[in-house]
């Protein structure tokens, strides 16, 4: 048996029996021949050479059979072209003598031959992968023609002349190059060759015939490997590309289910970091206003304090600044990096960061902030990895922007809900619905009935004068009930035509009535589960009151032009300033209603009957006009507040309201001025009234007037009389520290607006 050969992944230096370029490793190889495998032969003698041993031609056919079914048996036990050659060399020696062993392939992609592999033992320095064209090689011209080619001796060869010397060179004397093809497509060649003067005689060699059935079932072998090599690549792709879309489909679960910066932050990081190693992740935004950039948000394992959140660069001394500005992906590599002044870029460069990633975020053509990844390894972030961050930040880049949005809008949903508070502070405030002033036995009587009466749920029925204050009460009765966290709808039934007042009560369909366009909830619908409060109840048409008295009964009805019954939960307060039990007698109230809403009735005395509470609403009144007005009025003078008390006050509550406005209005200073003038002669014209009926009405007196009474000014034009003396006063000066403004007390705007409202000009 020969000596071993030598396995080399180098190639022979002038040997160029076959040409390539960087070799891919090969794949595996599956068994290709349906020859059974059979025990291998004993080895032939160190250094006997199968040709010039003497022996039977039987014994040769032998022989040359069994290294067959040894390479049938190579074949099926080695997955790697490389361990194959190097079993087949050492098998094949025992029949056919030769010192180099090649495998050449083509390449259909570049069209050149490529030297795969090369077994030899005598020292080399070809360069396994080495390429030649097709016509520059002899494995070439046997790829084209599919036939053997043969060279006896390299010295009286003329064929590729500088490749018979590279030979020639290398003492190589013969060698033979057979095609290696099967029945779908021509592979290459393999080949063999000797140093030694032994000549290959042609086609009807022995040792060239067998070479040739070797090399048919190498070239299943090669096409099998070479396959499996193509879909093992194709595997790796559509891996590649699996991983590329898992991590696609978890960063869009992130975005989706995230609202918060700084979650969405994490869920970005948390996923990019399973695909793409990185060091250094942050996110740069752009501040419109002031065009510098801001750093949300960054995430720097073991140096998280290095660089603090919420910094603000220039956009000029940063990558991220002019992937901005350029609006593409920036990669700035070692000494790149110094050339950006950046306080950021500088502290990773002396954490050691070796690269950066810039990738610009733009939606809807706008560039507004840059996703930065930066790695300690030079060789990071491969062109597959700036692709897949790439396509992630068109993801991240819609986020984002909702997350910046979410931020803004939750802002001023909670600015909303202030505001909300604060208006129903002032609401509250301004029409008193949770405060009664007063501190009179009668008013105390009134609010042990309200809070006897609100937790129970019953009908009240609230009986009063006109401004006594009844809708207070009724939201008194609201506020304390169960009820108060739902609707206090007031419907005043004398201020709605009685041809409206039922479908402005319980609704109407669409088409019910001319003009009925669309479909509307009456007021008991939108009460539902709260309080509905009735003002004027007395005012009610009679033809109506059967069908309110239902819903009081049932809490049932239709809307107009519908037979389906509507349910609702509504509790009812009612209020009048007439006696609906005269009404009752004089048939313009039915008697069943009445008696359905006197389930409660709270009687709500005048004025004059609690006058003690009068010195409590004039400075509840003088506090709250003067605030609104933007006075100063603190005190009221005595001979004033007893005028105040001693007043009968026909108009009970609401006439002392307004006479304190009106008095604010015209008090310059601190002290209140009321016209007390006036009240005297509503006093003494009261004075000559026999009686005050208890629903408020005034009787007539029981002897004729002495003499003619002068009319009561009203407040509009007492102050536009008083606003005239002002200004004549101050020779029609409004501001300044000497104008009609100053003397006034108020501003000199609030004059102005004032004197349009009266229509008050300068004469000429």
């Amino acid at each position: 048996m020969p000596d071993p050969v030598i396995s080399s992944p180098e190639s022979m230096s002038g040997a160029s029996l076959a040409a390539g370029s960087p070799a891919t490793n090969p794949a595996a190889i599956p068994a290709t021949s349906a020859i059974a495998t059979a025990p291998a032969p004993a080895s032939a003698a160190p250094n006997a050479s199968p040709a010039n041993t003497a022996e039977p031609p039987h014994e040769h056919s032998r022989r040359q059979l069994e290294a067959l079914l040894e390479v049938s048996e190579a074949i099926s036990q080695q997955r790697d072209l490389h361990e194959l050659f190097h079993d087949l060399s050492e098998r094949l020696h025992t029949v056919v003598d030769f010192d180099f062993l090649t495998l050449t392939l083509h390449d259909p992609v570049r069209n050149v031959m490529r030297l795969h592999i090369l077994e030899t033992r005598i020292p080399h320095d070809k360069h396994i992968g080495a390429e030649t064209p097709v016509d520059g090689h002899p494995s070439g011209l046997v790829w084209q023609t599919q036939e053997t080619f043969i060279v006896n001796d390299t010295a009286e060869e003329e064929r590729y002349p500088q490749f018979m010397q590279r030979l020639r060179d290398e003492g190589v004397r013969s060698f033979a190059l057979v095609p290696l093809t099967t029945a779908q497509r021509r592979l290459g060649a393999m080949g063999f060759g000797r140093i030694i003067p032994r000549r290959i005689t042609g086609e009807a060699d022995d040792e060239l015939a067998f070479m040739k059935r070797v090399a048919s079932q190498v070239a299943v072998a090669v096409d099998n490997a070479l396959n499996l090599e193509t879909s093992q690549a194709y595997q790796s792709q559509l891996a590649r590309e699996r991983d590329r879309l898992r991590v696609l489909l978890e960063v869009n679960n992130v975005l989706v289910t995230s609202l918060e910066l700084p979650e969405l932050f994490r869920g970005i990081v948390s996923t990019l970091q399973r695909v793409i190693h990185h060091d250094y992740t942050s996110l740069a935004l752009l501040d419109p206003a002031s065009g510098l950039l801001k750093i949300y948000a960054l995430d720097f394992p073991g140096r998280q304090g290095l660089i603090k959140p919420e910094l603000t660069i220039p956009r000029e001394s940063s990558p991220a600044g002019r992937a901005i500005v350029e609006n593409r992906t920036l990669i700035s590599r070692g000494n790149e990096m110094d050339q950006y002044s950046s306080e950021i870029v500088r502290i990773l460069r002396a954490e050691g960061i070796q690269i950066i990633c810039c990738i610009p975020l733009s939606n809807r053509g706008r560039t507004f902030g840059t996703l930065n990844l930066a790695s300690r390894r030079p060789d990071g972030f491969v062109p597959a990895d700036i692709e897949l961050v790439q396509q992630v930040a068109s993801q991240i880049a819609i986020a984002v922007e909702n997350a910046i949005a979410y931020k803004k809008i939750d802002a001023l949903k909670a600015k909303l809900a202030e505001e909300k508070l604060y208006l129903e502070e002032e609401i509250r405030s301004a029409y008193n619905f949770e405060e009664i002033v007063g501190d009179s036995p009668a008013i105390r009587r009134v609010m042990a009935q309200v809070e006897l009466v609100a937790p129970a749920g019953s009908t009240v029925l609230i009986l009063g004068e006109t401004g006594t204050g009844k809708e207070v009460i009724a939201r008194a009765v609201h506020n304390l009930s169960p009820r108060k966290e739902r609707t206090f709808v007031k419907v005043n039934c004398a201020a709605i035509p009685s041809g409206l007042l039922e479908a402005e009560l319980f609704g109407y369909e669409r088409g019910a009535f001319t003009g009925a366009i669309n479909q509307k909830l009456g007021r008991f619908e939108l009460a539902d589960r709260g309080t509905l409060f009735l003002d004027e109840i007395g005012d009610i048409p009679l033809e109506l009151q059967p069908k309110l008295l239902r819903v009081l009964q049932e809490q049932e009805f239709e809307r107009l032009g519908s037979n389906r019954t509507q349910t609702v939960d509504v509790r009812v307060v009612a209020a009048t300033n007439r006696d609906l039990a005269r009404l009752v007698a004089d048939r313009e109230f039915r008697s069943d209603l009445f008696y359905r809403l006197n389930v409660f009735p709270i009687q709500i005395p005048p004025l004059r009957e609690r006058r003690e509470d009068v010195p409590l609403l004039v400075r509840y009144f003088v506090q709250n006009f003067s605030r609104r007005l933007n006075k100063t009025v603190q005190y009221v003078p005595a001979d004033a507040m007893d005028a105040l008390v001693n007043y009968a006050w026909p108009g009970n509550i609401r006439e002392l309201e307004n006479l304190i406005e009106r008095a604010v209005l015209l008090s310059p200073g601190k002290e209140l001025r009321v016209p007390l003038s006036e009240l005297k002669q509503a006093t003494l014209s009261v004075s000559d009234i026999s009686d005050i009926s208890a629903d408020g009405s005034i009787l007539p007196p029981s002897s004729p007037a002495a003499g003619p009474v002068a009319p009561v000014a009203t407040l509009e034009e007492a102050e536009r009389q008083h606003i005239l003396r002002a200004l004549r006063q101050t020779e029609w000066r409004i501001a300044g520290p000497k104008g009609a403004a100053s003397v006034l007390g108020m501003k000199r705007t609030t004059l102005q607006a004032r004197m349009r409202k009266l229509n008050i000009r300068r004469p000429i």
